[in-house]
């Protein structure tokens, strides 16, 4: 579990995804991402995981990130830009796991996850997504793998926590927690939330805050 931030860091965090967000690029290979600036963080995690309303719930839009009922819809990396003065960029990538889209399809996603964490200097950390109603996965083990030998700093979210029980929500969290310990490159800490009802959402935003100080210091 996460340690409670302080009231300063949720205060800036708050006003941070208070700000103008905007949409500003998409990218279906390497080739074609946006110039580097400033500082992203990424969000990884299966198809289906939440991501598009966890962005959407951070920033406090109903649109920003267009989510979708059906997984792998999202084939591209998709970019967000913060408040002018922030240089701080949130990314989108392609959900991962899913195994109806051709085999061809899922090839070419993953190499562009991984190309993308292996080579972009202004990713500050990506936050990896798992569903609280079933934890963590081999799919995801794979992913946490291909963090542990980049140089990338990761941290896990979990989501949709609302739509668990709160002992069966605690046996999650303890068994992700156990994960991760044997995974040394991980944050430590652990973030729950729900985009449904904004729970955990101020510690992701002071996490991100913290995370800005921390890289430009």
């Amino acid at each position: 579990m996460s340690t409670e931030p302080d009231a300063a860091l949720i205060e800036q965090g708050r006003k941070l995804f208070a700000g103008d967000w905007r949409f500003i690029w998409a990218s279906p290979s390497i080739e074609t991402l946006p110039p580097m600036a400033g500082l992203e963080v990424a969000f990884a995690g299966r198809s289906n995981v939440g991501k598009s309303s966890l962005i959407n719930a951070l920033t406090g839009r109903n649109a920003l990130a267009r989510t979708s009922h059906t997984p792998g819809r999202t084939q591209e990396l998709i970019f967000f830009e913060g408040p002018e003065n922030a240089d701080f960029r949130l990314v989108d990538m392609p959900g991962y796991g899913y195994a109806s889209a051709p085999k061809t399809k899922v090839a070419s996603w993953t190499a562009l996850i991984h190309k993308f964490l292996l080579g972009r200097a202004t990713l500050a950390r990506v936050y990896v997504l798992i569903d609280a109603r079933h934890g963590i996965k081999d799919v995801d083990l794979d992913v946490l793998k291909t963090l542990d030998k980049s140089a990338v700093s990761y941290q896990v979210v979990l989501t949709k926590a609302d739509q668990v029980k709160a002992g069966e929500l605690k046996t999650v969290i303890a068994d992700t927690s156990a994960t991760l310990a044997k995974h040394p490159a991980a944050f430590p800490e652990l973030l729950v939330t729900s985009s449904r009802t904004g729970d955990g959402m101020p510690e992701l935003r002071a996490a991100m805050v913290r995370l800005i100080e921390e890289r430009r210091r």
